[in-house]
């Protein structure tokens, strides 16, 4: 022991680094073949519920785009409906004027009437494509999911009977 400013050193003994086991962590146990398989087992068993929760995640997910498809299919295919009525709408009024046209010229053959009944003809052959069909109405008992009342029938008519056809 030497002095160095009033203090002693003090020699520590060498450790001997290559045969020094590693220090354990604070409440490891000893491992045994029985205490082996039984974390093994536990293993085992995480890994199967970690499989089978995944494998509900990817059924649902499936189930859901395949929701979101058949939704935007049919979000599609009301749109399309939607727009398609409007047109046909739009379009049921010239269809009376060109009839009002047909009968007002009835019985002069010409040119023009024959040019009228052509268009006449090639606009019933489009709405007929589209799934518009005729109504017959006159004389039939009023239904209003399928006619629409444009005015109040005088006394003769049967109630609940349609009297005229007016419009398309």
């Amino acid at each position: 022991m030497s002095k160095t400013n009033g203090k002693t050193e003090l020699k520590q003994p060498k450790l001997d680094i290559e045969h020094e086991l590693p220090a354990g962590e604070e409440g490891e146990t000893e491992t045994t073949p029985s205490s082996m398989v039984v974390t093994e087992e536990n293993e085992l068993q995480k890994l199967k519920n970690e499989r089978d929760a995944l494998l509900d995640r990817l059924a649902r997910s499936q189930a859901e785009f395949d929701n979101a498809r058949k939704r935007a299919a049919r979000e599609q295919q009301d749109y399309r409906d939607y727009a398609s009525a409007d047109v046909i709408k739009a379009l049921l009024p010239v269809i009376d004027n060109f009839e009002r046209a047909l009968n007002a010229a009835e019985g002069q053959p010409s040119e023009f009437r024959t040019g009228i009944e052509l268009i006449y003809k090639q606009l019933q052959d489009v709405l007929q494509k589209a799934g518009v069909r005729r109504v017959d109405a006159k004389g039939k008992q009023f239904d209003p999911h399928v006619h629409e009342a444009i005015e109040r029938p005088f006394a003769s008519t049967r109630h609940g009977q349609s009297r005229q056809k007016l419009e398309s």
